[in-house]
């Protein structure tokens, strides 16, 4: 199996890069694949450290622009180099069976938020995760939630989105993952 992993260029806090390595390691040691963004820098590069120290199987994609920044990992298992941000995402999806947001910025964001609207447009059924570290993604969780008592996001779409602050249940949430049943209807406002 190979999981996408979403994370970011930066590094953030400590605790960010630690549970980054250590996302890396697990996933190596229960056998996946990391697919990622191919970079050695930040959380990325800890994640990919974390799996290629315990003997995993890193794949990375990256834009051919980023390469030219010198930020590209030269480690790797195997590392796509593609000519857009667009053909690296898709890429990363294609090569993937589930995907995981670790803490990142705009880019993890951007990535997160384009999986999930595929998924809730069929594109694919593949299971979607949040690891919530240390609350990173608590406000996040309650704007999402906040989409749905709104009315702008469907209850089913919204169960797409695993959340967990521990990436062994996560795991094991996804092996059970079943895409909720739904089919977009139009819709009248929400009286209130």
């Amino acid at each position: 199996m190979r999981i996408c992993v979403f994370c970011g260029s930066s590094a953030g806090r400590v605790r960010h890069v630690r549970a980054a390595a250590e996302a890396g390691r697990l996933l190596a040691r229960r056998g996946i694949e990391v697919v990622y963004g191919g970079g050695r820098v930040g959380t990325m590069g800890a994640v990919a450290d974390g799996a290629l120290n315990v003997g995993g199987s890193v794949i990375g994609v990256i834009p051919h622009h980023m390469v030219e920044w010198e930020i590209a990992h030269d480690g790797l298992t195997e590392l796509h180099v593609v000519d857009t941000m667009h053909q690296r995402k898709a890429l990363m999806a294609d090569l993937s069976g589930a995907f995981v947001a670790l803490p990142g910025g705009a880019g993890t964001l951007d990535e997160f938020f384009e999986i999930w609207t595929w998924a809730q447009l069929e594109l694919h059924a593949k299971p979607i995760g949040l690891l919530n570290v240390d609350g990173y993604y608590d406000h996040l969780i309650a704007m999402i939630d906040h989409m749905v008592s709104e009315g702008f996001l469907k209850p089913a779409y919204r169960d797409m989105v695993l959340v967990d602050d521990d990436l062994e249940r996560l795991l094991d949430r996804f092996t059970d993952y079943v895409p909720p049943v739904y089919r977009w209807a139009e819709d009248a406002p929400i009286d209130q």
